[in-house]
């Protein structure tokens, strides 16, 4: 059985990567959720991940951590997690490793929260640099392989490294092309990907850097958490 350590929902965008990836490939798991900066039974995320971070997969003694490792670990496991054809898969690999080592300006400035609707202050030059490509590599997969995900007919751990975008495109308004647009409306449908934003906004808590981080990216103009 499989043990995968999270943070908030609400927040953790590295989290629901392989979160949702499991829940959409119907991997059976448990779930532990710890909240940042707290303590559950006198244990932290800090006490639990080798790096002090999540998301941590524990399975027959071992301990995992960092998405892409999480990922490629249950590759080992479960085929489906990648593409079965070679060219679906090179483009999968490459669309997952750069959206995990790219996109700083995104992650800066739209910091992952779930729960709020938010009008940006500006669009930098750098941040529309990234929307342009997140547009570029989904069309490129789209085309390609033919869609409705990513990488062909079936969701696989490409679309699941591209799951906080759709909630960040929802949170904050990101505008995209329409089949991106489509897409990103697809993701957000999955059953997976509503049961993770119910249970975001349900949560009680608050950690004040993401809501700083919140506070200077733009103005809220809704808040949906209980």
């Amino acid at each position: 059985m499989y043990t995968l350590l999270i943070a908030n929902k609400n927040y953790s965008s590295w989290s629901l990567r392989p979160w949702v990836l499991m829940q959409a490939l119907g991997l059976t798991f448990v779930e532990r959720l710890l909240p940042f900066g707290q303590a559950v039974d006198g244990q932290t995320i800090a006490s639990l991940s080798p790096s002090g971070r999540v998301p941590v997969l524990e399975h027959q003694g071992l301990k995992v951590w960092d998405s892409l490792a999480i990922t490629e670990y249950l590759a080992e496991h479960h085929p489906q997690v990648w593409p079965s054809e070679p060219a679906a898969r090179a483009y999968a690999r490459c669309a997952a490793a750069e959206m995990h080592s790219g996109f700083a300006a995104l992650r800066n400035v739209c910091s992952m929260n779930c729960g709020v609707r938010v009008r940006l202050h500006q669009v930098s030059a750098a941040l529309q640099a990234d929307l342009t490509r997140l547009e570029q590599l989904w069309q490129q997969g789209l085309s390609e392989f033919g869609g409705p995900w990513l990488a062909g007919s079936s969701f696989t751990a490409v679309d699941a490294f591209f799951a906080p975008v759709a909630f960040r495109a929802q949170s904050y308004g990101l505008s995209f092309g329409s089949a991106s647009s489509a897409y990103l409306q697809r993701f957000l449908a999955l059953p997976a990907m509503q049961q993770w934003y119910a249970e975001g906004l349900a949560e009680p808590w608050r950690d004040a850097g993401h809501e700083q981080d919140l506070a200077a990216a733009g103005e809220i103009t809704a808040d949906l958490r209980l």
